[in-house]
């Protein structure tokens, strides 16, 4: 009987070694599974979170700090330059000498003054002292202060008899007729070869200027401006007459470029050339149809 005890012992013992050995378990019933008749079996493992997996997540990356923008940078108001006052007057509406041609004089060289210097301080002067001012920002009166004055000073020379003696040209004007003292008068000497630009008996312009040969002379008397034409061509020679102002049938005061470029060794077919051609576009502008013309010998 004892033999008998500890075969089925050893038969049990065996059997458990076997199921060890091919992995074979036993699941423990608990009372539920008992009473319901099942066997319960191992679930699945959940691991403890406090546990490494063996990766690390890797910390997030911060967002960037957007840089602060710089603020542009303040400019300075400029400071507003100083008020320019005129200077007491030196030379002034109304005066007359010396010291005004002279002004007239200085003007006229840097193309300020249009006309003869007279030695009065009229309208035309305070045109050009204006206008020379203007252009280099001293304050604009018309009227001559110190400061226009040196300016003046520092862009001419001092002006030549012939200059102030308005002797611009090769020819000395002869005497003025006395039917060129009133109104507006284109005066031209055949004497001296000049045209005398006269207003009210003021010589505002004189230029040099030749006549027609002895076949076809330019006609003396009192005639009047009939017909202007700024690029006219004599229809009669085929040749340019520009700044043509007619005074007696074909006959004109004209620009001539045959006369700037060989002088009196030329002559006109009766008209009045005139060889400085910024002085005869002066004169167009200036002269009106009807104003009077008168062509002597002083």
């Amino acid at each position: 009987m004892l033999f008998v005890r500890r075969l089925a012992f050893i038969v049990a013992i065996a059997a458990l070694l076997s199921g060890a050995a091919f992995g074979v378990g036993w699941a423990t019933r608990t009372s539920d599974d008992a009473q319901a008749g099942r066997t319960s079996e191992p679930g699945p493992v959940v691991a403890d979170p406090s546990e490494g997996t063996g990766s690390e997540t890797p910390d997030p990356t911060p967002d960037p700090t957007p840089e602060p923008t710089p603020e542009p940078p303040v400019t300075p108001e400029p400071e507003p330059e100083p008020e320019l006052h005129p200077g007491p007057t030196l030379l002034g509406e109304g005066d007359e000498g010396p010291a005004v041609r002279e002004l007239q004089a200085r003007l006229r060289q840097i193309d300020w003054f249009q006309a003869d210097v007279t030695a009065v301080y009229g309208d035309l002067t305070v045109e050009a002292v204006r206008g020379f001012q203007a252009k280099r920002e001293i304050p604009v009166t018309g009227a001559v202060d110190q400061r226009t004055l040196n300016r003046l000073h520092g862009m001419t020379t001092e002006p030549t008899p012939a200059e102030l003696a308005n002797q611009l040209g090769s020819n000395i004007p002869g005497a003025l007729d006395a039917r060129c003292q009133s109104g507006r008068v284109l005066c031209i000497d055949k004497s001296s070869n000049t045209l005398r630009w006269v207003v009210d008996g003021q010589v505002l312009k004189t230029v040099d200027v030749r006549f027609g040969g002895p076949a076809t002379p330019t006609r003396e008397g009192v005639f009047s401006v009939h017909y202007k034409n700024r690029d006219h061509v004599s229809s009669l020679y085929d040749t340019s007459m520009p700044f043509a102002m007619f005074f007696s049938r074909g006959q004109a005061v004209h620009y001539s470029p045959d006369f700037a470029s060989v002088g009196y060794a030329g002559a006109s077919h009766g008209c009045v050339n005139v060889r400085d051609y910024d002085a005869v576009a002066w004169l167009y502008d200036q002269v009106a149809v009807g104003d009077k013309v008168v062509v002597y010998w002083s």
